[in-house]
């Protein structure tokens, strides 16, 4: 089963925060991947990136697919 905890999770959950949306990439999750990457890249300019780059973290953790 696929849920918060298990080996996917805990590797898409890795790859969301070396950078956001790459775990829902991996996930096969494209639109969620391509709204992460989007507003973290926006947001890092304004310096709330991290905001968007925990969320991703958590978001990538807890999916159940």
């Amino acid at each position: 089963m696929n849920g918060p905890g298990s080996a996917g999770n805990v590797i898409s959950a890795l790859a969301s925060f070396i950078y956001p949306g790459l775990g829902q990439l991996v996930q096969g999750r494209l639109v969620a991947a391509l709204v992460f990457f989007v507003l973290a890249t926006l947001l890092w300019f304004v310096l709330l990136g991290w905001i968007i780059h925990i969320w991703a973290t958590i978001d990538a953790a807890v999916y159940r697919g």
